[in-house]
């Protein structure tokens, strides 16, 4: 398991790759300076997975990260 700042710094890395450095790091104020209600815009964010469904899942990736 990664820590915080391991998970950070691999998320940051992802961004920047994928977005380039200027839209990475405007995406990462949109939510550092607390803009934004994680509340209300989780629903549309996150998969309406069951709880049996978010563990298997993530024990999938545990045995692919593994191998």
């Amino acid at each position: 398991m990664l820590t915080p700042a391991e998970l950070r710094r691999r998320a940051l890395e992802i961004l920047v790759r994928e977005m380039g450095y200027a839209d990475a790091m405007r995406f990462m104020h949109l939510y550092e300076l607390g803009q934004g209600d994680y509340s209300r815009e989780r629903d549309t964010m996150l998969p309406s997975w069951s709880a049996e469904e978010l563990l298997r899942r993530a024990d999938d990736q545990g045995r692919r990260n593994s191998a």
